[in-house]
């Protein structure tokens, strides 16, 4: 199924790791799911409507609702699992980090090359969280943080160890995690994800001065 819309206004096929949905117990909730995922990419949230969901999905549209009360609850459940993933994705990355700079590089990297590899579902979770209510955003938002700190936490024992030129630790946080961010907004298959993450990094790594290896 082809998706035919994005903020950059590109074409290709949605893309994204399918076991990302492993987690999910039910086969037709993970078809839900993908349904729901492929609309949102391709008309929007709000264009889209819960009988289109259903019937990408081949289940009636009363089915829908002995999953998901509502086209919100898959839109907060696609943000969610979204969101641990590429958290997951950075833990994993780093956990083997040897000091500052090692950790924000691997961040980085593993940062960008998952918004790319996964960008079909990068795009809906990064561009449609103004349409999940604040009543169901506390979540998202906290899987959100846990990834700020993760970043910051490196910048700062950088700067105290002197390995890192930082004027502002909230902007450059802010600028690395926007520069990740993005590749959900413009992404269509090139550069291969491992590639553009290895260049993110080194480019991140210009940003803040980093001394490696010292």
């Amino acid at each position: 199924m082809k998706a035919s819309a994005d903020p950059a206004g590109l074409s290709h096929e949605p893309q994204y790791d399918e076991t990302i949905w492993d987690g999910v117990e039910h086969a037709s909730a993970r078809r839900l799911l993908r349904a729901a995922l492929e609309s949102f990419a391709e008309r929007g949230y709000h264009a889209t409507t819960t009988r289109e969901i259903s019937r990408r999905a081949n289940l009636s549209p009363t089915a829908m609702y002995v999953y998901y009360r509502s086209k919100v609850d898959l839109l907060v459940t696609i943000s969610e699992i979204g969101h641990t993933a590429v958290l997951e994705a950075v833990d994993e990355a780093t956990a083997e980090a040897t000091d500052p700079a090692d950790h924000v590089r691997r961040f980085v990297h593993a940062f960008a090359a998952w918004h790319a590899r996964n960008h079909t579902i990068a795009r809906v979770i990064q561009y449609e969280l103004h349409s999940i209510p604040a009543d169901r955003f506390d979540e998202i938002r906290g899987l959100r943080r846990k990834a700020d700190r993760r970043l910051r936490g490196a910048l700062r024992d950088g700067i105290e160890e002197s390995a890192f030129s930082i004027d502002s630790l909230d902007l450059t946080t802010l600028a690395i995690l926007s520069l990740g961010i993005d590749v959900a907004r413009w992404y269509d298959r090139r550069p291969p994800p491992e590639t553009l993450g290895a260049a993110q990094a080194d480019l991140v790594m210009r940003m803040i001065g980093a001394n490696e290896g010292a």
